[in-house]
């Protein structure tokens, strides 16, 4: 199975049922080579005939679309500071399984490389003998999706080759990305980026992340690390970052601040729906945060608030370095949903040069486990589907 084979295949994933003339003008091939290769992967059962397009006055086209069946699942794994995900996905993107979810401290990096080989473990069990086309793991950091590494780790740490010890273990194709690098490939080509060629993709979180869609691709920057939003120096707080240093963003605008501010008033005998889980567990977690917003509380609105008025802020200088067509809000913290809007344009409207600010949309993200779908999406993104593969998925399902 060629590149090209796997160039369509990809296609078909991301963009769903197809024409020929679509494939070639997607992927930048002539229709007679597009055309043999279809051929040839319907001889192969790995992708079929769909019906007919709509009427447009000449021949109808035919549609074709990925055999589902024909390539197994995929293993999604979604790490960020405080917690593991794990669960599976057919080709059309419906899950077969249950999310698997466990607490972490991601700094316990030995412990947290066990519970994730564990995870997967209890997944594979979960999908019947179902052959897996390849697990993709999405989690904060340097990651460099070409050699698997993530460069916040120190190399001996399990976290650092956390692509190949995974790839090792259960022999199955595995591929990374950093988590808001992910969050914004699924959000064009699944969620509010589609169609856009350019837009920002904040992944709001424990920290701020940001994935940038430009002329239609991802922009990565020199060494592939662009994108670190969290660590512009715009808050006025003399906080100290989990990057060591005074003043980034993350202080201010993310949902450990909110959840920090609150902590912080409840501790000072404010009164708040939170209070008796604050007292029972020492701890808020984002569920609480999330249920405590939909209540009413107003210790809780008022913190995020506090922090959709900072990512505003962090917003307006985006906009006018970048000039976007679209900011999306994607991630966790989207879950506040309509809500971020007004504080959020509020400090647009302070801090940024109206001019510029009218041309750019703010779209609050209604992708739910965005984070796990992006780990999927990025596994499809990086496979390089040949024979190897598919001998391993027809040996798996003999």
């Amino acid at each position: 199975m060629d590149s090209l084979k796997s160039s369509i295949l990809k296609h078909l994933y991301f963009n769903s049922t197809q024409s020929i003339a679509e494939v070639s003008d997607g992927i930048g091939k002539s229709i007679p080579l597009i055309t043999r290769a279809i051929n040839e992967l319907m001889h192969d059962d790995l992708i079929a005939e769909v019906g007919l397009r709509a009427s447009t006055g000449g021949r109808r086209a035919m549609n074709f679309a990925l055999n589902t069946a024909a390539h197994g699942c995929l293993l999604a794994v979604a790490v960020d500071q405080y917690s593991v995900s794990v669960t599976a996905f057919d080709l059309e993107n419906k899950p077969i399984t249950s999310v698997v979810k466990k607490a972490i401290e991601l700094k316990q990096e030995e412990e947290v490389y066990a519970i994730i080989v564990g995870m997967i473990e209890v997944v594979i069990g979960d999908i019947n003998d179902r052959a897996v086309l390849a697990i993709g793991i999405t989690l904060p950091g340097f990651v460099d999706p070409q050699t698997g590494v993530n460069n916040s780790y120190n190399p001996v740490s399990s976290l650092y080759s956390l692509r190949d010890n995974i790839r090792k273990h259960f022999h199955i194709p595995t591929y990374i990305e950093n988590d808001s690098s992910a969050i914004a490939i699924a959000e064009k080509y699944f969620g509010a980026a589609r169609f856009v060629s350019e837009a920002l993709v904040i992944n709001l979180n424990w920290g701020v992340g940001l994935g940038m869609v430009i002329q239609g691709g991802l922009f990565r920057g020199h060494s592939g690390f662009a994108g670190e939003f969290s660590h512009i120096p715009l808050a006025d707080e003399n906080r100290l970052c989990s990057c060591g240093k005074k003043g980034c963003l993350e202080v201010e605008a993310s949902l450990h601040c909110a959840i920090d501010d609150i902590q912080e008033s409840l501790a000072n005998g404010e009164r708040s729906y939170l209070e008796d889980i604050f007292s029972q567990e020492k701890g808020i977690q984002f569920e609480h945060l999330l249920t405590a917003y939909e209540k009413g509380d107003q210790l809780t609105i008022r913190a995020i608030k506090k922090i959709a008025h900072m990512l505003g802020k962090g917003i307006a200088t985006l906009i006018h370095i970048l000039n976007p067509q679209k900011i999306i809000v994607s991630g966790r913290g989207a879950a506040f949903g309509e809500a971020l809007v007004p504080q959020i344009l509020s400090a647009v409207q302070e801090y940024c040069i109206p001019r510029l600010a009218r041309q750019t949309k703010l779209e609050i993200s209604e992708m739910t486990d965005v984070q796990l779908f992006a780990s999927a999406c990025i596994a499809i993104q990086q496979l390089e589907w040949n024979k190897k593969v598919k001998n391993q998925l027809t040996d798996k399902t003999a």
